[in-house]
């Protein structure tokens, strides 16, 4: 099956689906914001467009695609408050969502009714409008005409590959600390390959002077990581190991999932070269983070079964159809048991990296 048909999040509302489990996404998305704030500010007051237009790239199909939305329309609408002087008309928003055509775009946008209601009984006369429109396709693609975009926004979406090594990755589904340096190599390769196009279309899309904001996982040493894929890949291996899938099938199953380290990202940057960096921000959040904040009263056992469901909503589709559907329930009931466990030993936690571009006049 082609990847671009099985690299989606799980659609629909249900127990099972993204937009029920994207409670880490929405974590960091919110922390992201003053890095935001500032690009768009910056952007905004330089060249105060009637109208904003953005992409956001890999919006999936919960509601944090509307929570970015808000977001930017809120730096909009302090900019042009601020500056009331240049008469402009209130603001408003040109708004691309896009992801792979796997996605699932009809729940997103049977959500957008009820925002867009809210959103203008809260801005009344402040704001000039919104407007959305889906853009299916890859990233690693052109998506949009020369010098069309304002500004472009991504959260956790990069660290996806256009695709992944062919090599023989035995016992493990990633880059992982027991794969080999071939693998390391294929994938750093991949990984470098996808950014620099990724960078070179966006340069292409954006105005001169438009601005990117980028949230991706990272690593600290990709050649040695610790991330939540390679702990599915062990309870694969588990499963392998007791018989319940074929060890080959196993050995052959790579995911298109790279956690570079932000020197690896500043490299290919700065070699693109169509890009300035304005800045390179890392920081960590434990596995579990998102689930405690949220709900500080929940005990291990209850934090362990929202993480799973938030793993499964993301890696379910593009594990089922390698591994079958029949495997899924097993799957993530020992990624259950015991994630928690393995993060205690291990001080697991997430790598973010946030970048933030301007195209170069």
């Amino acid at each position: 099956m082609e990847l671009e048909q099985v690299l989606h999040m799980n659609g629909g509302v249900g127990e099972k689906s993204y937009a029920s489990n994207s409670n880490l996404q929405k974590t960091v998305i919110s922390m992201v914001k003053p890095i935001l704030e500032e690009s768009l500010s910056e952007l905004y007051c330089n060249k105060f467009p009637d109208c904003l237009i953005m992409a956001d790239l890999g919006c999936s199909s919960g509601r944090n695609a509307f929570l970015v939305l808000s977001q930017i329309i809120d730096v909009m609408i302090k900019a042009a408050e601020s500056h009331k002087s240049k008469q402009q008309p209130p603001p408003s928003l040109q708004a691309f969502l896009n992801d792979l055509p796997g996605n699932d775009f009809n729940t997103l946008f049977r959500s957008w009714p009820s925002f867009y209601s809210k959103l203008r009984d809260e801005k009344r006369s402040k704001f000039g409008g919104c407007f959305v429109a889906g853009a299916p396709g890859s990233f690693y693609s052109r998506l949009f005409p020369d010098n069309s975009l304002h500004f472009v926004h991504s959260s956790y979406a990069i660290m996806w590959l256009s695709e992944a090594p062919k090599l023989l990755n035995e016992g493990n589904i990633c880059m992982a600390k027991t794969s080999n340096p071939a693998v390391y190599k294929s994938y750093l390769e991949q990984f470098r390959g996808d950014f620099r196009v990724f960078l070179k279309f966006r340069s292409e899309e954006l105005i001169p002077g438009g601005r990117m904001v980028l949230t991706t996982m990272g690593s600290i040493k990709s050649d040695d990581p610790l991330t939540i894929w390679e702990f599915v890949g062990l309870k694969l291996n588990d499963m392998a190991l007791e018989g319940l899938i074929e060890k080959e099938k196993l050995d052959k199953f790579n995911l298109p999932y790279y956690a570079a380290t932000a020197e690896e990202i500043k490299r290919v940057i700065e070699e693109e070269e169509s890009l300035r960096l304005e800045r390179l921000e890392a920081f960590k959040m434990d596995w579990d983070a998102y689930i405690k904040k949220a709900d500080p009263e929940l005990d291990k056992k209850a934090r362990a079964a929202i993480f799973a469901s938030s793993i499964r909503a993301v890696g379910e589709p593009i594990l089922a159809s390698h591994f079958g559907e029949a495997m899924m329930d097993d799957l993530f009931r020992r990624f259950e048991e015991d994630v928690l466990h393995y993060r205690d030993i291990h001080n697991c936690q997430y790598i973010n990296i946030v970048i933030s571009l301007s195209k170069k006049v």
